[in-house]
């Protein structure tokens, strides 16, 4: 392959469908478009094969951290209650001494705590998280080694239970190491051909993470980072977002507070990003929203419960929503039986959502969702269940709706699909068909190639 990034792309379909076409890159950046341009000495020459070339894909809310630690994590999902004991039983700790557990689920699971993560024997620290990510459990060993902090639940005499309440950034901290490497999650993010994302962690710290695995090139996409104490930077494939806003159910915030939070980052130039799950917390949302004021940018990440009342209000005061349509299809059972009944037809909406008028971005949230972007859009297409119920047949949304959602920019989710225009950074996919058939059948396997600013980050292309 031309290793300065000299290609040119013949017979490939550009997104939108317009027939067949050769697109030239020089430089990292789409330099000309055209029928049968002329294949130039120095550059590397592709056959597409009338397949589709599309604008590179975006996620809009992961947590790339997590998702590395989830590697080297022992996934719980699946797993019996009665089945628990053993999985620890034959655990391994890992480099910093610890076992790390993810998946957690406490309908499947049921309630844990110190003393029972104790009975499963052992005497290495264990830390376990919820499959929310709102609640890590750790047993007694853990305890003794990280000491007390605000997040540290305590039973009615004082004693630490084990469970730690949104307290990421001290459980990090206190733990130590180095963090995970990100170069694994950039490469499988590379081959579903996703080259944009928005690291969702709001933890202090969490962005500087992510901003050192892309000085180093672990992750070759363009990042985009949310954490209240993100430093803006030079680097090209590094940008600042809106600041993420936790709205936990566990202990919702004080109208004040989260309203004088919402002022505090619009004073500093960023929009906000605030998690909402329950119809409560998206009702404290906007009624914060109505106080403080909405920017161009502000957003709700999951608003998984939004009746039409509360869909008209987002709409009018031009907040946008982000999404996860893969969460539907690995918990949609669980969410139907653990919502109240009136609740039912408001889960996770997304066809509904755009019909009011708001703007809406699909994501993935991984690793809590599925961080493959074509089962993106086979989940909102399809929205069935895993036991085959089909959850709110009405918010459907096309395959073409959700690609755009999928092409948006990183600071516009919701809004016009990026287009390949000569000019345009080279941030591209290859497929190896043309796109009507892909989005009747869409599947990672499709995928021939990525590049970012030029550079084939994925796909032999010989």
């Amino acid at each position: 392959m031309n290793g300065d990034g000299h290609l040119l792309l013949r017979g490939v379909e550009r997104y939108p469908a317009e027939g067949l076409i050769d697109v030239r890159i020089r430089a990292g950046l789409v330099t000309e478009i055209g029928p049968r341009l002329p294949s130039l000495a120095d550059e590397f020459l592709v056959r597409g094969g009338g397949g589709a070339l599309l604008p590179g894909l975006a996620d809009h809310h992961l947590h790339l951290a997590a998702m590395a630690a989830a590697e080297t994590s022992v996934d719980l999902a699946g797993v019996a209650r009665e089945g628990l004991a053993p999985v620890f039983s034959e655990a391994r700790a890992a480099e910093d001494g610890w076992v790390r557990a993810v998946g957690y689920d406490d309908v499947v699971h049921g309630e844990l705590d110190r003393d029972v993560l104790d009975g499963f024997g052992g005497g290495v620290p264990v830390r376990v998280q919820h499959r929310s990510g709102a609640l890590w459990v750790v047993n007694s060993a853990g305890l003794a080694r990280l000491g007390d902090h605000e997040g540290v639940e305590r039973d009615a005499g004082g004693r630490p239970t084990g469970r730690l309440w949104r307290a990421d950034a001290w459980l990090r901290s206190a733990i130590g190491g180095r963090p995970p490497s990100l170069r694994a999650v950039g490469a499988r993010l590379a081959a579903w051909g996703v080259t944009h994302v928005a690291d969702a962690t709001p933890d202090a710290g969490a962005g500087e993470v992510v901003a050192d695995a892309v000085r180093r090139d672990e992750l070759p996409q363009h990042v985009m980072v949310m954490a209240a104490d993100a430093a803006a930077s030079t680097h090209p494939r590094l940008t600042v977002g809106p600041v993420k806003l936790v709205v936990a159910d566990h202990a919702l915030p004080d109208l004040d507070d989260l309203t004088e939070r919402i002022r505090h980052a619009h004073a500093d130039g960023r929009a906000v990003a605030v998690h909402c799950v329950t119809r409560t917390a998206l009702a404290l949302t906007l009624a914060a929203l109505e106080t403080a004021g909405v920017v161009e940018g502000d957003r709700v990440e999951h608003c998984a419960v939004a009746d039409p009342a509360a869909a008209k209000e987002l709409a009018a005061r031009g907040v946008r929503v982000v999404t996860q349509p893969t969460l539907v299809i690995r918990r949609g059972d669980d969410y139907w039986a653990r919502v109240e009944p009136e609740d039912r037809r408001d889960l996770w909406r997304y066809g509904g959502l755009l019909r009011a008028g708001i703007r809406v971005a699909p994501s993935s949230d991984a690793p809590y969702g599925d961080p493959d972007p074509w089962a993106c859009l086979r989940a909102a297409t399809e929205r069935t269940t895993p036991s085959g119920r089909v959850l709110g047949p009405e918010e459907r949304v096309p395959a073409e709706t959700v690609l755009r959602g999928l092409l948006c920019p990183l600071h516009d989710p919701g809004g016009p699909a990026r287009r390949i225009v000569e000019g345009a950074s080279a941030d591209l996919v290859l497929l190896d068909r043309p796109l009507g058939e892909v989005l009747r059948a869409p599947d990672a396997g499709q995928v021939r190639g990525t590049f970012i600013g030029g550079r084939v980050v994925y796909g032999d292309l010989g």
